[in-house]
């Protein structure tokens, strides 16, 4: 059955593929190989796909080799872009520092100009005070010699009138020369207590020009105040705005924030005290020491926010260039195929790249964790920690102390992992959140 049907194939392939004899001779005899049209037609098909097969594999490689050469080359674009990212960021950075550096020279320059025109203006209330006082006794003696004046005057007065109608009879023994003698002492009274009355009312008249003058005075000092205050608040809102900004991006309540620091921090002294009490007795204290007090508070409120700063996770773990290869929330796993939940971030880079703390904290775990491979776990303040996994080394031990910049591990691939590369999380109250917001949120201000 098999033949037949084979003889029916080759009689229909006859037409197209006829049957090839091929001879080999020798010095004995002569043979001959029939080639059958069906055993053609399989060495022509078996001809083709091994072309065809070439041809594919061929291309596969060619398109393989196009494909790196393109991810190389983005990989590159990339690293150039990040790398001038840093640059644009470091220099940012820099410039901050530098105004922030120049905004605290300011300040110290502006603080000793309001304590010396604080003792100026204390030092002109008391001569306002004293020229007020030396007023109300010019004053004073000013009416008792007026009252003087006019006691006298009708002294004379009546003396005048007693010598103008006297008679030797009507005297009883008045002598008409005693008479004259005392209205002329009258007179010289009266005409002494004129002249002091000018003269103090030319002192009265000075001393009103000089209070003048000093309420002058204190007027430009009060001006002159207000603009240096200006100054330093406009100073202080430009200084705080970008870091209350840094926190709001992250989903924090700065006055919380600012709270829990306070009470941690609540020790007092250092430069941050209050200006002089002004010495005039006055239990409330002037517009220009509350404005004072208001800027000094608000500077206690930026050495807590850099505190705050310190102490949460805004930095990032890596200071070379990276590639960011998985983001935080549900992806497909890529060891089991499944979709789980990715607790962080992970940036791939060279093996051995340096890993630095994000911030201030306590190494709580420094070794092999199932999963993580070598793993760093460091606890913040304010309920936070972050985890640095699959490293292939790490340089911190247990209970140790780390600031935020301080070198830590370096990057490997320990654990479940399918290449070198940081798994970096951020957990609050021990639920994982996406270190991403924090990155991002201090990336204009760090």
């Amino acid at each position: 059955m098999t033949g037949r049907f084979v003889h029916r194939i080759n009689v229909a392939l006859e037409r197209y593929l006829p049957e090839q004899r091929l001879f080999l001779r020798s010095e004995q005899a002569t043979r001959f190989v029939r080639i059958s049209p069906l055993a053609q037609m399989v060495g022509f098909a078996g001809s083709a796909a091994m072309v065809a097969w070439a041809m594919i594999a061929t291309a596969l490689i060619l398109m393989d080799g196009v494909g790196a050469s393109s991810l190389r080359e983005l990989a590159k674009r990339e690293q150039a872009l990040y790398q001038t990212w840093l640059d644009d960021v470091t220099a940012e950075r820099d410039a901050y520092a530098l105004e922030v550096r120049a905004a605290q020279d300011r300040f110290n320059v502006a603080m000793a100009e309001v304590s010396k025109m604080q003792s100026e203006l204390l030092a002109s209330e008391e001569r306002r005070r004293e020229l007020e006082t030396g007023i109300g006794v010019i004053q004073s003696t000013l009416r008792k010699t007026l009252s003087e004046r006019d006691r006298l005057r009708e002294t004379a007065a009546e003396l005048e009138a007693r010598l103008d109608g006297a008679t030797p009879e009507t005297t009883d023994g008045l002598h008409r020369a005693d008479m004259e003698a005392t209205l002329a002492f009258l007179s010289d009274a009266l005409n002494l207590a004129v002249t002091e009355r000018e003269t103090m009312a030319a002192d009265a008249s000075a001393a009103y020009e000089l209070a003048e003058a000093l309420a002058y005075e204190h007027e430009l000092l009060r001006e002159r105040n207000d603009r240096i205050f200006s100054s330093l608040e406009e100073a202080l809102s430009v200084s705080i705005a970008p870091l209350d900004k840094m926190f709001r991006s992250a989903g924090l309540s700065t006055d919380d924030l600012i709270d829990k620091v306070r009470r941690g921090y609540s020790g007092t002294g250092g430069p941050l005290t209050a200006v002089a009490v002004s010495s005039k007795g006055n239990a409330e204290a002037s517009a220009e020491e509350l404005r004072a007090q208001a800027v000094l508070s608000r500077l206690d409120d930026i050495n807590l926010y850099r505190i705050a700063a310190e102490k949460l996770p805004f930095a990032q773990p890596l200071r070379s260039a990276y590639r960011f290869t998985s983001p935080f929330g549900m992806r497909r796993h890529p060891t089991s195929g499944t979709y789980r939940m990715h607790e962080g971030v992970d940036f791939a880079s060279g093996h051995g790249t340096p890993i630095y703390a994000t911030a201030d904290g306590i190494v709580e775990k420094a070794g092999w964790v199932s999963g993580y491979g070598r793993m760093i776990r460091i606890r913040h303040e304010f309920g936070l920690e972050t985890r640095y996994a699959h490293l292939s080394s790490i340089r911190v031990k247990v209970g140790q102390r780390v600031s935020r910049g301080d070198r830590i591990g370096d990057m490997g691939n320990s654990g479940r992992s399918t290449g070198t590369h940081l798994h970096y999380e951020v957990r609050v109250d021990g639920k994982p959140v996406n270190p991403m917001t924090y990155i991002k949120a201090a990336r204009n201000v760090f």
